[in-house]
């Protein structure tokens, strides 16, 4: 079993301490969550332990043929590149390896007669047999598929952020590294991918490190939660439903300690009151104790919670209205004929596959995209905040408090109290020391944090959420759902979290692309559910197209084989060995053509094929065997 051991890593920020004698271990087939408030240090420690920008202090030790992948939240690839050679560019062992030996292939054809060149060649040769890349390519192009990111010939330069990121974890995911390090792997994945990610990372042999707001993905992936807090670093064993059970428990404890410390010190702290002349200096000890304790008082720290209790503008009955609404990108539809009352205190959630015009929507409705026909009315009394997946441009020279004061200097909220500019950012976890921060100098999820903060203080009525999940923290969304659920107006998000969704939607509009919407109520994990198991119906009913129809209820059950099946049946089983007999010399070309990437793909094309057809064939056989045996 190989281990990671980290001792007392400590990283600062300016005046913040992100590690603070941050020490753990890590073995193979641990499943471990990050968790903390944005700006705590959570992709400090990524980076820290993947070397891209390690810790001031501290050490990290491993085996010397120790691996580690590492997804970044932004992916570093050529832009000019296709996306097969942006993913074979990596700096990953598996493609210098099979680049040194692409290379090595050319110097030996060139000069085969070179004894040197040919050692190297030779060597390379088996180091590719040894740990098996001749099929990386067809390893990439099968995850790339189950990432729903089929065009290989794409340049880099065109792909969205989202796609992108699914090159990216293409990239980690073939290496099969000792620990995984991915950084919210989940983000702008679709509900497919994310299934097939979860059980990816269920079978792999290695260790995982994730940070991730994905709530559902933690619960299912991890088996250990580190939870960084003020530097310190909390460890719970479990996954997150058992991390938050422990972590109310350790809250509680603490507070009750601090509670009898407390106690204790008004104690000493009347007897220290007594004067030196009754203190014997016997008593030095106990006078040294009070010290202690009076160091102590109030240095406990904990996330606190974002208290949303802002006011908000009168709705009318008349919200949105879209009426006919059609629009296309390219020849790719986007809406057709749409049409969508969105009335007062509705919690519509809007999902689907990327790319099918989900986000357009929002921007459509916020005004922002034109429609080719049609029309959207916006009531009078509608008060509109759009939180956009892209937040708008900041004056980077800008503090925080000048950002948040040039909305409002003070808001009322829904119990008539005055708030101030400063008041409220403390309530969102900016501590007065950063209200004179630079902007610039707040992490990515800060400063997302602070855009929504600016856009609640406009006390709007109608919210379009596009994505909040991507860059908010899970404390951050936990009161954001909080406040939706008491907020008295109408709430539009598009989201691929199925928590958040869960949570905070009762309606869905889901995009299927091309202009096909479709609607349904309830939860969203439930609209998944009846999804799966229709298309396991569907499934099971094409398998089974040859089977005689139900319609005549004297025949339920087929008794005989008709003519065209006894002559099937007659020759069946040759038919699979014969397609049992294709397989092993596909597979030992796959071996002699390991140095050709394109002849490889092809061949991988016939084994899944090959192996298609003998499967059908089976299924078949098992149909025609039941009657038979009937």
């Amino acid at each position: 079993m190989k281990q990671l051991r980290a001792t007392d890593l400590k990283s600062t920020y300016g005046e913040k301490v992100l590690l603070d004698q941050v020490s753990f271990l890590i073995e193979t087939g641990d499943r471990v969550g990050i968790v903390g408030v944005n700006g705590t240090g959570k992709t400090t420690l990524l980076n820290a332990i993947a070397g891209s920008n390690p810790a001031e202090g501290g050490q990290i030790e491993t085996p010397n043929d120790y691996t580690i992948g590492y997804l970044q939240q932004e992916p570093a690839l050529n832009g000019e590149m296709k996306v097969m050679e942006a993913i074979f560019a990596g700096a990953q062992p598996v493609f210098q390896l099979i680049r040194d030996y692409e290379d090595a292939l050319t110097r030996y054809a060139a000069d085969p007669n070179d004894e040197k060149i040919l050692n190297r060649y030779t060597k390379l040769e088996q180091r590719m047999n040894q740990e098996e890349a001749w099929t990386a390519e067809s390893e990439v192009k099968s995850i790339l598929t189950q990432l729903h990111l089929p065009d290989l010939d794409l340049p880099v330069a065109a792909l969205s952020g989202g796609q992108r990121k699914r090159v990216g974890l293409a990239q980690v995911l073939i290496q099969a590294p000792d620990l995984l390090l991915l950084d919210e792997p989940t983000n702008h994945l679709d509900f497919d991918s994310i299934a097939w990610l979860e059980k990816y990372l269920a079978d792999y042999k290695g260790a995982v490190m994730t940070v991730t707001h994905d709530r559902y993905f933690l619960d299912r992936v991890t088996n250990r939660i580190f939870e960084l807090s003020f530097g310190k670093l909390f460890i719970y064993q479990g996954n997150y439903e058992v991390y938050v059970s422990a972590k109310a428990e350790r809250v509680a404890a603490e507070k009750i300690a601090e509670h009898k410390s407390a106690q204790l010190y008004q104690k000493e702290l009347a007897w220290m009151k007594t004067g030196a002349k009754a203190r014997s200096t016997k008593q030095k000890a106990r006078e040294n104790n009070f010290y202690e304790l009076a160091d102590q008082q109030g240095t406990r720290q904990e996330d606190g919670e974002i208290a949303v209790n802002l006011g908000q503008s009168r709705l009318g009955k008349k919200v949105i209205n879209i009426q006919d609404a059609s629009l296309a990108f390219d020849g790719r539809v986007i809406l057709k004929d749409f049409n969508q009352l969105i009335q007062g205190h509705e919690r519509i959630g809007i999902t689907g596959a990327n790319g099918t015009g989900k986000s357009t929507l929002l921007n459509a409705i916020a005004g922002i995209q034109k429609l080719d026909q049609g029309e959207i009315e916006i009531g009078e009394t509608v008060k509109l905040a759009y939180y956009a997946q892209v937040t708008e441009p900041i004056p980077e020279d800008k503090r925080v408090i000048a950002y948040l004061s040039e909305v409002a200097e003070e808001v009322i909220d829904r119990d008539g109290n005055k708030i101030s500019a400063a008041e409220l950012l403390e309530q969102f976890l900016f501590p007065p020391f950063m209200h004179g921060t630079l902007i610039r100098q707040l992490s990515g999820g800060e400063k997302r944090r602070l855009y929504l903060l600016k856009l609640l203080i406009q006390q709007p009525n109608v919210l379009l959420l596009d994505e909040p999940t991507n860059d908010l923290d899970i404390a951050t969304l936990t009161i954001l759902e909080e406040y939706l659920a008491n907020f008295n107006g109408t709430v539009i998000t598009v989201s691929h979290d199925r928590y958040f969704l869960d949570k905070v939607a009762d309606q869905l509009i889901i995009f299927a692309g091309q202009g096909k919407i479709e609607r349904a109520q309830g939860r969203f994990t439930d609209y998944l559910a009846r999804e799966i198991e229709q298309r396991t119906e569907d499934k099971s009913a094409a398998v089974k197209t040859n089977k005689p129809s139900a319609d005549n209820q004297t025949a339920d059950k087929k008794k005989k084989l008709t003519w065209a099946e006894q002559k099937e049946w007659a020759t069946i089983e040759d038919d699979i060995a014969t397609l049992e007999g294709t397989i092993p010399p596909i597979e030992a070309a796959m071996i002699e053509n390991g140095a050709d990437f394109g002849k490889l793909s092809d061949l991988q094309k016939q084994l899944d094929e090959a192996n298609a057809a003998l499967e059908a064939k089976m299924e078949r056989w098992e149909y025609l065997s039941e009657i038979v045996e009937g």
